[in-house]
């Protein structure tokens, strides 16, 4: 069992990967990430390690560790393998949904709308993480939210590179907005459906990008 230390670092990491602090191939120097997160190099070292079973992080050799270089390719792979889930995630969330729930969800698209309508890329970008995040809580399905998050930290990268394609941001919002009333309205076929048809859309969108290494 990983220490409090260590999993302190964990979510430091983590969570700065995840805000696009750390982009791919930034570098993680030991000694900068104990001062960044107050812990131990050793248990920076076991956050690391961590990290890099779950695909976040890449050691080079005689070069140290780095964030992970996740090609378009394996992008489109791997939101192949997160549809299935969302789609689990949004049926468990129209079946097991709180009206306080509901109430959050609705507030959270009226915002994402906003941030189209204003042009403003990043926060949307962000919204749509959060979304995921919120629908995640309201299925109440933590093996599914868990293995959903480890990929989804996997792709910041290529989703906030599709909320800058001209006309992406509002394509995405109807799809999501799509899936937000259909979980608020507790139809779980058809929130399954709306999940399923928002990532077969962003797998058209990556596959649309010129390939990279």
């Amino acid at each position: 069992m990983a220490s409090a230390a260590q999993a302190t670092a964990e979510r430091a990491l983590r969570e700065a990967i995840l805000r696009g602090d750390m982009p791919p191939g930034y570098r993680l120097v030991e000694a900068e990430l104990v001062a960044l997160t107050g812990v131990s190099r050793s248990a920076v070292r076991l956050a690391i390690d961590a990290l890099a079973a779950e695909g976040l992080v890449e050691r080079i050799q005689n070069k140290g560790a780095r964030v992970r270089v996740v090609s378009t390719e394996e992008a489109i792979a791997i939101t192949e393998c997160r549809m299935p889930l969302e789609g689990l995630l949004a049926r468990k969330a129209a079946e097991r949904l709180t009206d306080s729930e509901a109430d959050r969800l609705r507030a959270h698209l009226h915002t994402m709308v906003a941030a189209v309508d204003s042009g403003d890329v990043l926060k949307y970008s962000a919204l749509i993480q959060q979304l995921h995040g919120m629908v995640g809580e309201a299925a109440r399905h933590p093996i599914a939210a868990d293995l959903v998050g480890r990929l989804q930290a996997q792709l910041v990268r290529h989703q906030f590179r599709l909320s800058l394609r001209p006309g992406r941001p509002r394509v995405s919002l109807g799809e999501l907005s799509e899936l937000v009333h259909a979980i608020t309205e507790r139809d779980p076929d058809r929130a399954e459906a709306a999940a399923t048809s928002h990532f077969r859309s962003v797998i058209t969108a990556l596959s649309e990008t010129a390939p990279e290494s």
